[in-house]
């Protein structure tokens, strides 16, 4: 089936007006956003949609109290969207809502919905790096940073990560019922997972966990690079947010990463720079730790320069 990704993550919360300036501040556009929520759009067109928590027309949440209400998956063409039809609803309801577009529930439970996707093309070159050798440089007379430049936009939904009670009966829905592949594995813990229709490392994350702690761990958009994720990260926090993980680099994915926290009960990432895979690809598996989670892992501190009345304790051997 051609799933090309996440076109968007729609949220029930309380506190509209927090979450509608923590995204924009993280690097989304607001579109037909108001005190009842809205869209909050990366430069492809993927969002993330907000509204009030006791919204009558917003799926059901589930008993965990999570506050993702549906999972909206982007599709290629109408074909996909028949079959989608067709396989899901051997087995369970298969609403066709106003839009055309489809919404059922996974076998963990979560609302997910499929459309014809509204990604479109973000034209804007990522970073290159001035690397000796290599024929793929920046410029002469472009800066790799611009510490004056605008606001740093997201460029796509990437990827979510769910608690799920039963790994393996989550994973074969998603594989089985809708064509997704197992890129990597942490042994016991769970797969990433890939649809059809995309060569990203992994749109999904799953993570066994207590039926009482159902819900997401986090999800992220992909930016522009590494010196994006440095940059708009060390901007959020310099504006008050609270860094939970990071900065750092992956090993599964290669994705550079930086979590916060956020106030939609989950984590929230900045990522770039991700794998991707082709159906040659072989999975690997390796038990879970902090080796296997990153290759490194930096720590973030307070803008400094070096001179005589600055030398700190440690800063010179």
């Amino acid at each position: 089936m051609n799933i090309i990704g996440l076109d968007a993550l729609v949220f029930g919360v309380d506190d509209i007006d927090g979450c509608s300036q923590y995204l924009v501040d993280y690097g989304l556009k607001p579109v037909d956003a108001d005190a009842a929520g809205g869209r909050f759009e990366a430069l492809d067109g993927t969002a993330v949609v907000l509204a009030r928590a006791s919204d009558p027309t917003l799926p059901p949440a589930l008993s965990t109290g999570c506050m993702l209400r549906k999972t909206v998956f982007g599709v290629a063409d109408a074909a996909t969207l028949q079959a989608i039809a067709a396989e899901l609803g051997k087995d369970r309801e298969v609403k066709t809502l106003p839009d055309g577009s489809l919404e059922s529930v996974d076998d963990a439970g979560f609302v997910i919905g499929f459309q014809l996707s509204v990604r479109k093309p973000c034209e804007k070159l990522g970073e290159f790096a001035n690397a000796p050798g290599s024929p793929v440089q920046r410029s002469v007379n472009q800066l790799g940073v611009d510490v004056q430049a605008g606001p740093i936009q997201a460029r796509t939904l990437s990827h979510l990560v769910y608690f799920v009670p039963d790994v393996a009966k989550a994973e074969a829905f998603y594989v089985n019922r809708l064509g997704f592949r197992c890129t990597d594995r942490f042994t016991g813990v769970g797969p990433f997972l890939q649809p059809a229709g995309t060569l990203d490392h992994h749109t999904h994350f799953l993570i066994g966990a207590p039926a009482f702690m159902q819900g997401v761990e986090h999800f992220t958009f992909h930016f522009g690079g590494p010196t994006e994720v440095m940059q708009n990260g060390t901007r959020f926090l310099e504006k008050g947010y609270q860094a939970f993980w990071g900065p750092g680099r992956h090993i599964f994915g290669s994705n550079w990463f930086w979590y916060f926290n956020s106030p939609f009960g989950c984590h929230l990432e900045m990522d770039a720079d991700m794998d991707l895979h082709d159906a040659n690809w072989q999975a690997r598996e390796t038990p879970l730790g902090a080796d296997a989670s990153q290759a490194f892992l930096l720590r973030h501190r307070q803008k400094w320069a070096p001179g005589p009345d600055t030398k700190e304790q440690g800063d010179y051997a």
